[in-house]
């Protein structure tokens, strides 16, 4: 997040909470996916290896229910790889269980878990999101406060909400 625009939204809404909401974190997570995807298939194809992550990009940044049949087919080969588009996906997918949980507590002890796992996978791209991840804690905890709804307030000004936060009332 912008340090100023946060800044500026602490001083003008001080009832509101600040949420930063499962769509764009996820959203950032599938950039870096993406991310390491493509420079893992440059990686391979200079070094003179089979294209295996030809075709996959669609098969790794989709939700299990959104693939195809051909999508899932291309994902279960390149489970048998150790790639660290692989296994970025599979970090992901382990965050998922995140939005599962119902207690603060337990999701903030998953959250740190989770980050210094991602932290020793030495994907570079991962572990910006995890940085990130680390230094928003207290807004991504938020989610909990407002019990994972999200609405896109009004601001003064005419700000208007930023593209990767939700606001709603404190009183939630």
């Amino acid at each position: 997040m912008w340090q100023p625009y946060l800044n500026v939204i602490a001083e003008q809404l001080k009832q509101a909470v600040h949420v930063l909401d499962r769509f764009h974190i996820m959203k950032k997570m599938n950039e870096a996916i993406d991310k390491v995807r493509r420079s893992e298939a440059a990686r391979l194809e200079r070094d003179g290896y089979e294209p295996v992550l030809k075709h996959s990009r669609w098969c790794l940044l989709k939700r299990p229910e959104n693939r195809t049949e051909k999508q899932t087919v291309k994902l279960a080969e390149l489970m048998q790889y150790n790639l660290q588009s692989v296994r970025s996906y599979l970090l992901r997918e382990d965050f998922q269980r995140f939005w599962e949980y119902t207690s603060p507590g337990w999701a903030v002890k998953f959250l740190g878990e989770w980050c210094t796992r991602t932290m020793r996978s030495k994907i570079e791209p991962m572990k910006k999101v995890a940085i990130s991840l680390r230094e928003h804690r207290d807004l991504i905890l938020n989610w909990f406060r407002a019990k994972g709804t999200v609405s896109a307030g009004f601001l003064p000004f005419g700000l208007g909400p930023p593209h990767n936060s939700r606001f709603i009332p404190s009183s939630i």
